[in-house]
């Protein structure tokens, strides 16, 4: 153990370097202050994980709660923590102050400590609690590490959910301690993560061995059922009594301090024993004398959000797992036959009893759901994270250094103002200045042009889709030639799996499918057919995506391939969206495993942007990104508008919102050639929170010792993707439509205008129909237009594609 190194530095003394009084550090070496309500020594989870990790990287303070009792004024002690690296900076205060003077005082001792420190700075906040503080201090990142919902602890303070709204708009980067608390609070960043608890599995390894007892629970009788953690308002303390007295001849170990609760009402029995908090190298000694690992959580509002360390520590000490109804264990180790989960105690009593002679091969279950699961793994994704983070702040500054007031008019008057500069609006303005000879200006309100196909090159020079994955296909050869003239083509056909646990099969169903699935051997089409056909569960009338599912393949495919992803990816039950939501994925009766079955497959060589670039290289077309419609109206003169962003934006919403899902993307560049053996992969279960990966390098083509993927989040907040398929929606869509109608002097194309999901080639279809109406001699100028009712039957006759 290093000793610990006292720091005391008295506001009214002269400062004192930090150097030179035992706790050594680098200023060539970024520093990285958490800010944690955990201290240090108190419990070794994941604050304390992620920072013994991070310390090879960063000198690292971790500065705690303060103690008070000062006698000579407000002091910080620091000393060096047992992992190389780290720092423990303990503020000391008079008990006294106020909660002005208390604030006050904490802030000098942070600046006059942080002083010491001449490098770049990451601040890291595990509370907003110390934000008062610490909010003005200079860095080049703030991260927000949410653990838990704080709030809704016993005795959470009144500023804490304040506080937090403060720092979720300071922090670049905002991290949760589980899917359940992401999916809640992902709509308050743009920039949020979900990483729940993770595991040192050679640490707990050793408890699947014979380790020698520890002295207090060596006299144990067996069976024992153990739990170690903190004993607070989160543990069921009538589950644990009720326990004890239906099993006396259970010993129930329970392992942790007790904190916020009276010890004295605590359940006492004789089968009963508290332990107290031990350290952590000596748990695996303790799990490895349990016969059965329980979590007898309370479901309160305290637990509501939580995603207990316990349970992969738990596994990966090879012992079986109870927990009562945790929503974030349910969803992830659920499924496991080494999990039981519980919803009343005369269930949890049952699982347990059921625990006592788990199934045959449950523990190789256990581990291969614990693969790749791991604090180090945890630290890397979070680590470059932190460096996109960086460097966008660092991009942020350098923009706003060196940013040029939005031109003003020029004489130049506009033929046509084009609002968004996708498809749509990219392929009228090429038609338009180039056949027409109009002159066009091509606006973005996004700092790029290309839509949701733009396409970039990462960190690591990798060639990815910003938006998510875009693979292009149509049956037109008319759409394909327009598009030829503007980029070379790379022959690609998209290949797409499904990750059912134990298995990955091919999407969408087919042959292959139903054969590894249900362990049979299907030899043609008709031996097929007449199996899909004999767990088909027919109906009179399809209405929803649920009926045209289980009409087709019966309930058990519906459920293990498309109730959960249909959940994840609209928030919704298939049963209250339409049909069309599945139309797009039909059951094969043949062998063949491509997602598409279009005549013309390709990806641009040289990518989307490229495309763009080719498309509107004309002395005819001016573009402007980063400039909205709005401002643009009041800059540039024109004569008609070709709007293609959300119709119910461009009406001011006045009838509502028109719905959208959105996505939110989490991407990874890994120090490895391959991931995932195709482009893309489903998960379709409901306990994982992403809908599928995808791996750039199998749609591009492109060679490199690295690689890139992009794990997908649906959710409500952020850019609209997919219009919800409901008819609700489209009534108040019919509502924008008859404004739109009686607008004389602007078109509306496009995918948001039209509130329809359409493909890439189905966009352009549509953008060169538009075109040809909008330059016939009888068009004139009379009326607003959308997509004519004869123009949209022939683009929904195109089998063709963008995002899958």
């Amino acid at each position: 153990m290093i000793p610990a190194s006292p720091f005391t530095e008295n506001l009214n003394s002269n400062e004192r370097n930090a150097n030179n009084v035992g706790v050594q550090s680098d200023n060539n070496v970024p520093t990285l202050i958490c800010f944690s309500h955990l201290r240090w020594d108190f419990v070794y989870q994941r604050p304390q994980h992620l920072m013994a990790r991070f310390a090879a990287d960063f000198d690292v303070l971790f500065w705690e709660e303060p103690t008070f009792g000062a006698r000579q004024g407000p002091a910080l002690h620091a000393r060096a923590a047992r992992v190389p690296g780290v720092t423990i900076l303990t503020p000391q205060l008079p008990d006294q102050l106020t909660e002005e003077e208390q604030e006050v005082a904490l802030r000098r001792l942070l600046k006059s400590y942080l002083r010491t420190k001449e490098t770049s700075l990451i601040r890291w906040y595990y509370t907003p609690m110390m934000l008062p503080f610490s909010r003005d201090v200079s860095a080049d990142c703030t991260i927000y590490d949410c653990m838990d919902e704080l709030s809704n602890f016993l005795f959470a303070p009144k500023k804490l959910q304040m506080l937090e709204a403060e720092l979720l708009g300071l922090a670049d980067v905002v991290f949760t301690g589980g899917y359940s608390l992401f999916e809640a609070k992902r709509g308050a960043h743009e920039n949020m993560h979900p990483f729940p608890s993770s595991v040192d599995q050679d640490h707990f390894a050793g408890a699947r061995g014979q380790l020698q007892q520890p002295l207090d629970q060596r006299s144990l009788p067996r069976p024992r059922l153990g739990y170690y953690g903190v004993v607070d308002e989160r543990i069921d303390l009538d589950l644990i009594a009720g326990i004890a007295d239906a099993h006396p001849d259970w010993a129930l170990v329970i392992v942790g301090p007790i904190v916020k609760i009276d010890p004295a009402t605590l359940p006492r029995r004789n089968n009963i024993a508290y332990l107290g908090a031990k350290d952590y190298a000596q748990l695996p000694s303790y799990l490895s004398g349990w016969d059965v690992a329980i979590m007898p959580f309370a479901l309160n509002e305290a637990t509501r959000f939580i995603s207990p360390t316990k349970t992969p520590e738990y596994l990966a000490g090879g012992r079986p797992v109870v927990s009562t109804a945790i929503t974030d264990v349910k969803r992830q180790y659920g499924h496991l036959d080494g999990v039981k989960i519980a919803d009343d105690p005369a269930a949890f009593i049952d699982a347990c009893e059921q625990a006592m002679t788990p199934a045959e091969g449950w523990l190789d279950q256990a581990d291969q759901a614990l693969a790749g699961l791991s604090w180090d793994r945890t630290t890397e994704e979070m680590s470059r994270l932190i460096a996109a983070a960086r460097s966008r702040r660092a991009a942020r500054t350098a923009v706003a250094q060196t940013a040029k007031p939005v031109p003003r008019a020029p004489a130049r008057r506009y033929d046509y103002l084009i609002v968004g500069a996708g498809f749509a609006g990219s392929v009228l303005a090429e038609r338009l200045a180039r056949r027409a000879g109009k002159s066009v200006l091509l606006i973005d309100r996004r700092p790029h042009i290309g839509g949701n196909a733009y396409d970039r090159p990462d960190a690591a020079g990798i060639l990815i889709h910003e938006y998510g994955p875009h693979i292009f296909h149509t049956n037109s050869e008319e759409i394909f030639d327009y598009l030829s003239q503007f980029t070379e083509w790379r022959p690609y056909e998209h290949r797409v799996l499904a990750n059912l646990g134990n298995q990955m099969v091919p999407m969408p169903i087919n042959r292959t499918t139903l054969n590894r699935v249900y362990g049979v051997s299907l030899r043609n089409d008709e031996e097929t057919k007449a199996f899909l056909e004999a767990r088909a569960a027919p109906l009179e009338i399809i209405r929803t995506a649920a009926d045209a599912v289980t009409a087709q393949v019966g309930v058990d495919l519906y459920e293990k391939f498309f109730r959960g992803y249909t959940r994840k990816q609209w928030g919704m039950d298939p049963a209250q969206l339409d049909k069309s939501v599945t139309a797009r994925v039909p059951a094969r009766f043949n062998d063949d495993d491509r997602y598409f079955t279009d005549r013309f497959q390709y990806m641009p060589a040289n990518g989307y942007t490229a495309m763009f670039e080719n498309m509107l290289d004309h002395d005819n077309i001016d573009i402007h990104t980063g400039l909205d419609f709005d401002e643009a109206a009041k800059t540039f003169s024109y004569d008609r508008v070709i709007y293609t962003c959300r119709i119910d934006d461009y009406f001011g919403r006045r009838y509502g919102e028109l719905p959208y899902r959105s996505l939110k993307f989490e991407r990874h560049t890994l120090d490895k050639r391959e991931y995932q053996p195709v482009g893309t992969v489903n998960y379709p279960n409901e306990w994982t929170p992403f809908t599928r990966i995808t791996e750039f390098k199998h749609l591009t083509g492109q060679v490199h010792g690295k690689t890139s993927i992009t794990y997908e989040y649906p959710c409500d907040e952020g850019e609209p993707y997919y219009p919800v398929p409901r008819q609700e929606n489209q009534a108040l869509f019919k509502r924008y439509e008859s404004l739109a109608m009686s607008t004389s002097d602007v078109t509306f194309v496009g995918r948001l205008a039209t509130y329809r999901y359409y493909n890439m080639d189905q966009v352009v279809g549509q953008a060169l129909s538009t075109y040809r109406r909008l330059t016939r001699p009888s068009h004139g100028e009379q009326g607003a237009s959308l997509i004519l009712a004869g123009e949209e039957r022939k683009l929904a006759s195109l089998r063709t594609g963008s995002t899958v």
